[in-house]
């Protein structure tokens, strides 16, 4: 009766390592039985960021690839670095761009195997410097394009009876997060689309998968519009995207995204505060948003310049200038969210 306890333990630890092994198992599988070798593939806002670097692994993957941007010499300097990559400007918020777009893509590759909706916006400030036009804004670039891609290429991966959505949301469409309400109210929308999808689609043969990072360092607080105190705002934010414990490297998150997708999965957190903050939100929501009210009376308050806003770029000092943020500066570098000249200009 004395080892019941010791044998009890052991068959435990076994059947949990066995379980790990399996899910490990099932995940490699399930990888295994799709490439993106001579898919075709669209990324909205696939010139800079995010969006490129998961152009640049989909590329070596052997997929042909096709991104989007409203930027055209952002997209020169992207399709320089990619090589081999089909660009098109268009403006993912208005519908007639997008079916041209789409259309513009079937015609030039016959279909389209993958949609990644990875366009987005950032607006950085208290309540009380958000306008209207912000929360529309961000509506349109979070749920709105994402929609309206996806009604686009909808027709032909019914037809086909396969293909795959990805829908690049964010923690902050898990939790609403201070000073960013506009980013977190329309990825909110974006996950509640994105998941109703999944369920709806899954019968024509169509996978959606819904992407939930936290921070990641792309480099993108560059082109983030910061409001209020603009330079203490840019600090914070800057600084939180570039420390290694809070954020991922753009290469790491690409690498968790295009794996899930090819899994097919129904959500990816790819960073573990991430899922620590979503799971703990989950179970906790009244205590995360009184831990959440308390990180707001430390963040700058109104003033500044109000209303009106300015790039992350513009709002530089010497503290967002230091090693504190070095890795999220080598990180715009890289990932074409500077000019040639502004990087001469930092250097």
């Amino acid at each position: 009766m004395g080892e019941l306890p010791e044998n009890l333990f052991l068959i435990l630890v076994i059947g949990a390592l066995s379980l790990i092994l399996l899910q490990v198992v099932i995940r490699w599988w399930q990888e295994s039985r799709y490439t993106f070798r001579d898919k075709t593939i669209l990324i909205t806002g696939g010139s800079r960021g995010l969006g490129l670097v998961m152009a640049h692994q989909l590329v070596q993957q052997g997929a042909r690839v096709a991104i989007c941007a409203r930027d055209e010499a952002e997209l020169e300097r992207a399709k320089l670095q990619l090589k081999d990559c089909f660009t098109l400007i268009c403006d993912v918020t208005e519908l007639p761009q997008v079916e041209q777009m789409i259309q513009e893509v079937t015609e030039h590759f016959g279909h389209i195997d993958v949609l990644i909706n990875n366009a987005g916006i950032i607006q950085v400030g208290p309540f009380e410097t958000m306008t209207l036009e912000d929360y529309d804004a961000a509506m349109k670039l979070h749920f709105w394009a994402p929609l309206y891609t996806t009604f686009a290429v909808l027709a032909t991966m019914r037809h086909k009876k396969a293909g795959r959505i990805v829908n690049i949301s964010s923690i902050g469409g898990k939790i609403s997060v201070p000073h960013l309400l506009p980013y977190s109210a329309s990825k909110f929308a974006l996950v509640g689309l994105s998941e109703g999808l999944r369920s709806e689609l899954a019968q024509d043969g169509i996978k959606v998968t819904t992407v939930c990072p936290g921070l990641i360092r792309t480099g993108s607080t560059e082109n983030a519009y910061f409001k209020g105190q603009h330079r203490a705002e840019y600090t914070w934010f800057a600084i939180s995207d570039s420390l290694p414990i809070l954020s991922m490297s753009a290469e790491a998150v690409a690498r968790k995204i295009l794996a899930g997708c090819r899994r097919g999965d129904s959500e990816i957190i790819t960073s573990l505060p991430a899922i620590i903050g979503i799971r703990f939100h989950g179970l906790f929501p009244g205590l995360t948003s009184d831990i959440l009210s308390l990180v707001n009376r430390f963040l700058p308050k109104n003033g500044g310049i109000g209303s009106d806003q300015v790039l992350g770029k513009d709002s530089h000092s010497p503290l967002t200038s230091s090693p504190l943020t070095a890795l999220s500066q080598r990180a715009a570098q890289q990932n074409n969210q500077l000019t040639p000249e502004e990087i001469k200009e930092l250097n």
